[in-house]
C-alpha cells in the first residue's frame, strides 16, 4: 500500500482534502491555555485550528443505542453525501472497529485520533465502547482515544474512561435550564424507564454537570459541544459557556442546528430555523469572552475518516478492508516518521508566526476589522477557483493580524447544474452564503460571478493566487486602508459581528 512521502502536505496527499486556514496563523483557540494542556491538544485535529490541516481523525460506529431523544437528531437515514452527527453507513463490532482502525492507520499515517461518537451514545453502549478502547490501547497504542457523549451515563463511566487513558472527552451540553431542556429533549431513558419533559431534562443536566466536574477533577480534558437553536437556547448559551468554563472545560464548540426537513427530525418537520452564518458567528464572539472557542468544527458523521472537511469512509468499508494486504508493523514505522515530520513543520510555522507577531508594530489606528472569504483546497494558500469551492474559509483581518472565524459551505458553482431546485441559482446561493464578507480571495474567478459579487457589495480578488492566506489578507487590508476604506471604529475594542 502506497504511503505519503514524509513531510508531504496532508491535503495535497489526498487530492485537496480539508480547506483550511493558514497554518502559520496563531492558534487563537489554544493560545491562552496552560502549557500542560496546550501540549496535549495542539496536535489534535479536532481541537487545534493549526493541527486540523495536517492530522486526520476517524470515528468508529460501534454504539447504536441512545439513552435520550433530541429534537435535532434522526439516525434512521444515511446518504453518503451527508455530513451530520448520527449518520453511519456500517455499524461495527469492536473487532471490526479495530480492524478498520488499523487499516486506516496504515493508509493514512497522519491519522492520530480515534473517536467513538455514535451513532447513538457511546456510554449507553458501554460494553461495545470499552471493548473497542481496550483492544485499541493494546494494538494501536500511538492513536489518541476520544469519546463524545450526551453525558447522561457519564458519571458512572468516568473511572473506566480514566482506566483506558482516554484524556479527551466531549460532552454535548445545550442548556442549564430544564425548562429550555424540555424544548430540546422530549425524553431521557433513566433507571430503566423513560422520563419526559422538564423532569427528564433536569436529570440530564444534573448528570452532565456532575460528569464534567468528575472528569476535570481527574485531569481529563473536556470539550463542550452546544447546538445553537434560534429562539430556544441561543441567548442561554452565553450562560452555558460561563458555567462550563468555571467547571474546567477547556474548549467550547457552538455548532449550528442542522434542521433540513428531508432529514426527518422533529425540528426539521416543524420548520425550526437554523441560525444564519452571521448569527452563529455573533454568538461565538459573545461566548469567546468567557471561553476558548472552537470554530473549525465540521459536525462530522459518526463514521468519518480523514481530515476535517473530507470523508474517506467509502474507501474503508468492511468488504474493501478484507481485500487489503496491510503490513501493519511497517506502517507503524512510517506513521512515526510522518508524525515526526508534521510536528517539526508545525513547530517551525508556529515559531515563525510568534516571531512575526513579536516584531509587528504595536501602534493602533483604531481601524475597523474586515471579513474576507478564502477559496482554498488546503496548504494554507489561496489555491482554488471561485467556482470550484465547496466551502469558503472566513477570516477577519484587523490591526491585530488575521484570525480564523468560520467556514461556510456552498454548492459547486462550476458543476454543470446552475439551479438549486427552488428558483435560485447556485451562484446566487453561494453569494448569499458569503453575506457579511467584504472581500473574496481566490485563484481565479469568471466574469459573471465577479459582477454579481460586486453587486452584492463583495469585492472579488484573484491577484493573490498561491500566496499564503495571511500575507494576502494583510496586503489587501493595507490596500483598503490606503484607499480610505477602513474608517476608524468608534470603539476600538469592537469585534466584527
Amino acid at each position: 500500500m502506497e504511503l505519503p512521502v514524509l513531510g508531504q502536505d496532508a491535503a495535497a496527499t489526498h487530492g485537496g482534502g480539508c480547506s483550511s486556514h493558514s497554518c502559520g496563523t496563531t492558534d487563537d483557540q489554544l493560545g491562552h491555555l496552560p502549557d500542560a494542556i496546550r501540549a496535549k491538544v495542539q496536535d489534535h485535529p479536532c481541537y487545534s485550528e493549526d493541527a486540523h490541516h495536517y492530522f486526520a481523525r476517524m470515528h468508529v460506529a460501534v454504539a447504536p443505542a441512545c439513552n435520550i431523544q433530541c429534537h435535532y437528531c434522526n439516525r434512521k437515514y444515511d446518504c453518503s453525501n451527508e455530513s451530520r452527527p448520527g449518520v453511519v453507513s456500517e455499524l461495527l463490532t469492536p473487532e471490526q472497529a479495530v480492524m478498520k482502525t488499523k487499516a486506516v492507520a496504515a493508509a493514512i499515517p497522519q491519522m492520530t485520533v480515534l473517536g467513538i461518537a455514535g451513532p447513538g451514545d457511546p456510554l449507553a453502549n458501554p460494553e461495545r465502547t470499552f471493548e473497542t478502547f481496550r483492544r485499541l490501547s493494546e494494538e494501536a497504542p500511538d492513536i489518541k482515544l476520544c469519546v463524545s457523549t450526551n453525558g447522561l451515563a457519564l458519571p458512572e463511566s468516568v473511572e473506566e474512561l480514566a482506566k483506558h487513558n482516554i484524556d479527551h472527552v466531549t460532552i454535548t451540553i445545550n442548556c442549564l435550564d430544564p425548562e429550555i431542556g424540555a424544548k430540546i429533549y422530549p425524553w431521557v431513558f433513566w433507571e430503566n424507564k423513560r422520563i419526559f419533559g422538564v423532569e427528564g431534562a433536569r436529570i440530564l443536566i444534573e448528570q452532565q454537570q456532575k460528569g464534567l466536574e468528575m472528569l476535570t477533577a481527574r485531569g481529563i480534558l473536556v470539550k463542550v459541544n452546544s447546538v445553537m437553536i434560534p429562539g430556544v437556547n441561543d441567548e442561554h448559551l452565553k450562560e452555558v459557556s460561563k458555567v462550563v468554563k468555571a467547571k474546567g472545560a477547556f474548549l467550547h464548540n457552538v455548532m449550528p442546528l442542522i434542521a433540513e426537513a428531508e432529514h426527518g427530525t422533529f425540528y426539521g418537520l416543524m420548520e425550526q430555523p437554523s441560525p444564519t452564518a452571521d448569527e452563529l458567528m455573533a454568538l461565538q464572539e459573545a461566548c469567546s469572552g468567557d471561553m476558548n472557542m472552537m470554530r473549525h468544527c465540521r459536525q462530522c458523521r459518526a463514521d468519518a475518516v480523514g481530515l476535517l472537511g473530507e470523508d474517506r469512509g467509502a474507501e474503508f468499508t468492511l468488504d474493501k478492508i478484507a481485500e487489503m494486504n496491510i503490513d501493519y508493523e511497517k506502517a507503524m514505522v512510517m506513521r512515526a516518521a510522518v508524525h515526526e515530520g508534521i510536528t517539526a513543520e508545525l513547530d517551525a510555522k508556529r515559531a515563525e508566526k510568534a516571531a512575526k507577531t513579536a516584531d509587528a508594530p504595536k501602534a493602533k489606528k483604531g481601524l475597523r476589522p474586515v471579513l474576507m472569504a478564502i477559496a482554498t483546497s488546503g496548504g494554507g494558500v489561496i489555491n482554488q477557483h471561485f467556482g470550484h469551492a465547496k466551502e469558503f474559509q472566513i477570516y477577519e483581518a484587523s490591526e491585530d493580524g488575521v484570525r480564523f472565524m468560520s467556514h461556510r459551505k456552498t454548492d459547486l458553482y462550476c458543476s454543470g447544474d446552475d439551479t438549486c431546485g427552488d428558483g435560485e441559482s447556485v451562484l446566487q446561493k453561494t453569494i448569499k452564503a458569503l453575506a457579511g464578507c467584504e472581500v473574496v480571495l481566490c485563484s481565479k474567478i469568471g466574469y459573471e460571478p465577479w459582477g454579481m459579487l460586486e453587486e452584492a457589495g463583495i469585492q472579488p480578488n484573484g491577484e493573490h493566487g498561491m500566496e499564503t492566506i495571511e500575507e494576502a489578507m494583510l496586503a489587501v487590508y493595507a490596500e483598503m486602508e490606503a484607499a480610505g476604506k477602513l474608517a476608524p471604529r468608534a470603539d476600538s475594542a469592537a469585534c466584527a459581528a
